[in-house]
């Protein structure tokens, strides 16, 4: 009985991606709000001063060309009292409340007045759009604007000398410019709002995704530890007890060796148990010696055992290079608890050997045995629904170590199990084998 040691692994790289961990929807949210404020403030500025600019433009243009005239402190008062309610806007704010609504059909009615004395307030108006877009409600603010824009054309028309398309024109074409520079930005907001909720949305989700992940995979990870230790424990014990039972009128001396081979293996299972709650690191690992005692001390307590049934010998070629990290030596701990509980179960064997083999760059562990063999293909013999998962387990492990199992058995010819695994470089390798699995 010979091992054919696969000496080709190949390793599967798993790319992945990470979930960027910023400060959370919140801080999301705040930042875009910090942004929308401080371009919806840098425009209020702009317009503040364009409105009080134009104000005083149209009110030193009015004094120079028509100085002395009676209307003349009207204009003056009225040009104050604009600029006073203009003031106060920002401290009502931009909301449609009743009070805001006063204010600003305050504000329209003095320009109206102010315009029909002084047709030269009435670019005034370009600001008082931005105001109205801003407080009303979407057909409201249209109605207003188109309002303003009538007063801006018959007050362009009233200083003129005569009929000029241009002072037709460019008002409404002013106007139109103004509101769908306002919509757009409007529109923009509410998209920006909107790709950010999309934002924090597939971020929640693809977070949920990674726990699911990280859970499932949690789940599988302890599903093998438990295959490959408790289960194994318990099987073994129930073997034990059924041929206690059996002999326990007959030969009372080896129903007695039976029992408290049993008790040993609970004793076993026990510190395995509590392993688990402490580190899940395996208990043969944790003893100290590394991987190589640990599989000395396997051999030695599976032949125990089986009572002279079936013997296991372990051989280790080889020196390491370097320290095989902890999931390393765990890992191939566990592939071969899992091989020798299939030996002991189904291949009906009388000897079974452990081989790990130190290479420049991989180490291999070598499970066979002299039992009944099976076809690789279709697997052990095992009932249906109760066991089966010991093989999918050592794949699942080897893979997630960029590892490769193979099995050479044939019916009546025994079966070598053999899982080959990369060493890391001195470099990487871990400084202790008592790392948790």
């Amino acid at each position: 009985m010979s091992a054919q040691v696969n000496r080709g692994p190949t390793k599967d790289r798993k790319q992945g991606y990470e979930v960027g961990q910023g400060q959370g929807p919140a801080y999301a949210r705040r930042g875009a709000r910090l942004g929308d404020d401080i371009g919806t403030r840098s425009l209020a500025l702009l317009m503040h001063a364009a409105f009080f600019l134009l104000l005083g433009a149209s009110l030193a243009r009015f004094l120079l060309r028509h100085p002395g005239e009676d209307r003349t402190p009207w204009i003056i008062g009225l040009s104050i009292a604009l600029a006073a309610l203009y003031v106060i806007g920002p401290v009502l704010g931009s909301r449609p409340t009743p009070r805001s609504l006063v204010w600003l059909g305050a504000l329209v009615a003095v320009w109206m007045v102010l315009v029909v004395l002084a047709p030269s307030f009435a670019w005034c108006a370009v600001p008082l759009f931005y105001t109205g877009l801003r407080i009303l409600p979407p057909r409201a603010a249209y109605a207003l604007v188109a309002l303003l824009t009538l007063f801006v054309v018959a007050a362009q028309l009233r200083l003129a000398d005569g009929f000029d398309p241009n002072l037709v024109l460019a008002p409404p074409a002013v106007a139109a410019v103004a509101t769908a520079v306002f919509v757009h930005m409007q529109r923009q907001a509410v998209r920006q709002e909107r790709l950010i909720d999309d934002l924090l949305r597939t971020r929640r989700e693809l977070a949920a995704i990674e726990r699911r992940e990280g859970t499932l995979a949690e789940r599988q990870r302890l599903s093998m530890e438990i295959h490959d230790t408790l289960a194994q424990g318990l099987s073994s014990q129930q073997m034990l007890l059924q041929a206690a039972d059996r002999t326990w009128d007959t030969d009372p001396d080896a129903a007695r060796r039976h029992v408290s081979t049993a008790a040993g293996i609970a004793e076993r299972n026990l510190a395995e148990a509590r392993r688990f709650v402490h580190d899940l690191a395996p208990a043969d690992l944790a003893e100290g010696g590394g991987l190589e005692a640990a599989l000395h001390a396997i051999a030695a307590r599976e032949t125990a055992q089986a009572q002279g049934r079936l013997t296991v010998r372990c051989h280790i070629e080889g020196a390491p290079h370097t320290v095989l990290p902890g999931r390393t030596q765990s890992a191939l701990l566990r592939i071969a608890q899992g091989a020798l509980a299939n030996v002991t179960e189904h291949a009906g064997a009388t000897e079974a050997a452990l081989t790990l083999t130190h290479l420049d760059d991989r180490t291999v562990l070598d499970i066979a045995d002299n039992g009944r063999g099976f076809t690789p293909a279709a697997g052990p013999t095992a009932p249906a629904g109760v066991r089966g998962h010991g093989l999918p387990a050592m794949r699942a492990r080897l893979r997630q170590l960029g590892g490769t199992l193979t099995i050479e058995s044939a019916p009546g010819e025994g079966t070598v199990v053999t899982a080959t695994v990369p060493t890391p470089p001195a470099a990487t390798a871990a400084p202790t084998p008592q790392d948790p699995a």
